[in-house]
């Protein structure tokens, strides 16, 4: 199916990329600042469209509301229990492989959220 890029989905893609791992509502809330007339169904949207596209990361978080990501490259992600901030893990923070037996499953993808105390926090 081919996806017209409105004004309403290059916006989003421009929220994401310049806010760090925002949730929808957050995309949301800094987009209707300058463009009242933009729903909330219009943002949640163009957000799945753009991560079934690949033009962002939804990532799936234990706690809370899905995130999402600029960076589309694989990587694993830190959360804060105490802030539920989202951080980058650096490479090879959770270095993975899969060599036990899957039964014949094809595993596609393996997640990881690394979950602690961000500096932040650590520090106060």
């Amino acid at each position: 199916m081919n996806h017209r890029n409105t004004m309403q989905r290059q916006l989003v893609l421009a929220t994401v990329r310049a806010l760090r791992h925002p949730d929808a509502e957050h995309v949301y809330r800094e987009i209707v600042q300058e463009h009242p007339r933009v729903s909330k169904a219009t943002v949640y949207r163009n957000l799945n469209l753009l991560a079934e596209q690949g033009a962002i990361r939804k990532i799936n978080v234990s706690e809370g509301a899905d995130r999402y990501d600029a960076h589309t490259d694989e990587h694993y992600h830190m959360r804060c229990r105490r802030c539920s901030r989202l951080y980058d893990a650096p490479p090879g923070a959770a270095n993975v492989t899969l060599t036990g037996n899957t039964d014949g499953f094809f595993v596609e993808n393996i997640r990881i959220e690394l979950i602690g105390i961000c500096p932040a926090c650590k520090n106060k």
